[in-house]
């Protein structure tokens, strides 16, 4: 009776994790498909509890009341333009998650073949009693669960820490690579397959192994995201986010839970999906991406021409009454000044007074897929006009006014113009093409990336210089 509950409970919760994630896919059923996931998570997470060889209650209440009490805590003061360190602090969790089973799992399958060659009869029970009952053919596949769940858990924490440092300004987003480059990365993961197959084989003390297993392949992961530089930083979080989903798959499969089975590989092969489609979305190979291979310059930059014409909110404000089209380019410095507010009470003010204004959305503005519509959306502007670059681009010829607002890489000519650029290749979206660009930020600086953009420099553009959202506000009473 137990196991039919645990396994329908299970089956109900992955159906949800499935709407869920295909709810996540619009604007529109986002909202809805956040409690698909929250009520599958519940339910799982009561499955497990009260399901067959579950034990230990008392403590897991602890430990659910502790995590839940944290996790509400950091929701509640993190705010949106920190989602994305937040993100890979999350994803550090589950590969370390992933590492301490994987251990207990050799512990206990120790203890367990150590009474088997004994001749004392021992009674195990819960998860040594599983592996009491395993064949030596279940057993071998465990050996290669835990290898697969320590080496993946460990790569997905340190790369997840060293995501978080640069995302959250604590580390140069600069790449950088340790003298050797990617043969020490190379070196480490052939050492890492030589110790599994020693584990494998029962081979000298196994613990040991899984010990130095994991030293390499936690410097693989610190290595690996160290030589990724901050322009290609969305793309780092949603691979993490592909590593971690893997990760959580191979404790299932140590556990013999079915639904973290399914649940690891639910995240981790749309994470790897999200990460192609960025990929394309960057001109970058799949394949380089999950190597750290890229993030570098190839050669001397292009020679930028020209200054930098600043102009004030009077001037701005004058083109936007003028302007027959508008549209709007959100980018992080929009979210850092809580902007988004702002900006969506100046569409209104554009909207009423009879022009056509549009959002353009490049698949990887901000630190993470998808940051401005959430934002957008939070600030209640309307969905049918926030169009992806593919929608948008061929319409910047025929736009009135373009505004800026902290975006830097995703609205980068050098993209298409200089072959030595780090963002060369990278499909972008094509402002400059418009009547009159408008950028909006806070100074000079060349931003995150470190990357200078030929765009500020060009004779159609104008910098609005100042916070984002003090200087949308500024030109709200200016707007007939």
């Amino acid at each position: 009776m137990e196991y039919g509950f645990t396994t329908a409970a299970y089956v109900v919760a992955s159906v949800l994790f499935i709407l869920s994630l295909g709810g996540l896919s619009g604007q529109e059923s986002a909202k809805r498909a956040i409690w698909y996931g929250i009520v599958g998570m519940a339910l799982a997470v009561l499955a497990t509890l009260f399901g067959p060889g579950a034990g230990n209650w008392f403590l897991s209440l602890v430990m659910i009341v502790i995590g839940g009490t944290g996790g509400w805590i950091v929701a509640k003061r993190v705010q949106m333009t920190e989602m994305p360190q937040l993100v890979a602090a999350m994803h550090s969790l589950v590969g370390l998650a992933a590492v301490f089973v994987g251990f207990n799992a050799q512990i206990e399958l120790g203890r367990v073949m150590r009474a088997a060659a004994s001749e004392v009869p021992v009674i195990f029970t819960g998860f040594a009693a599983l592996l009491a009952s395993r064949t030596p053919a279940e057993i071998a596949m465990l050996k290669i669960e835990v290898f697969l769940g320590i080496f993946i858990g460990a790569v997905t924490f340190t790369g997840s820490v060293v995501a978080f440092a640069k995302l959250s300004g604590r580390v140069d987003g600069k790449p950088k690579k340790l003298p050797g480059g990617h043969m020490l990365n190379a070196g480490a993961l052939g050492l890492s397959i030589l110790l599994g197959i020693l584990y494998f084989t029962g081979v000298g003390p196994a613990i040991l192994w899984l010990i130095v297993i994991t030293l390499m392949a936690f410097f693989i992961g610190y290595h690996l995201i160290m030589g990724i530089g901050g322009a290609d930083m969305p793309v780092v979080v949603s691979m993490l986010n592909s590593y971690s989903g893997w990760a959580a798959a191979a404790i299932g499969f140590t556990l013999g839970n079915d639904l973290l089975i399914v649940t690891g590989a639910l995240v981790g092969s749309s994470g790897a999906i999200l990460s192609y489609i960025m990929c394309k979305a960057m001109n970058r190979n799949f394949v380089s991406v999950i190597l750290g291979g890229f993030g570098g310059e190839t050669g001397p930059a292009a020679a930028i021409e020209g200054e930098q014409i600043a102009i004030d909110a009077d001037g701005v404000a004058s083109a936007l009454n003028e302007a027959d089209s508008v549209v709007i380019v959100p980018g992080y410095g929009m979210a850092v000044a809580q902007a988004q507010g702002a900006v969506s009470e100046l569409t209104r003010k554009l909207r009423a007074a009879g022009k056509t204004v549009r959002f353009a959305i490049h698949p990887v503005a901000g630190r993470l897929p998808g940051h401005m519509n959430v934002l957008l959306a939070e600030a209640k502007v309307p969905y049918d006009i926030v169009l992806e670059m593919d929608e948008i681009n061929e319409d910047f010829p025929s736009t009135d006014v373009v505004i800026i607002i902290g975006s830097n890489d995703i609205v980068n000519p050098a993209a298409q113009d200089d072959p030595n650029s780090p963002i060369a290749g990278m499909p972008v979206l094509e402002v400059w093409r418009a009547k009159q660009v408008f950028v909006s930020k806070r100074g000079q600086g060349t931003g995150y990336s470190g990357i200078e953009n030929p765009l500020f420099f060009k004779d159609n553009t104008r910098m609005f210089y100042g916070d984002a959202k003090d200087s949308i506000n500024k030109l709200l009473p200016m707007i007939d």
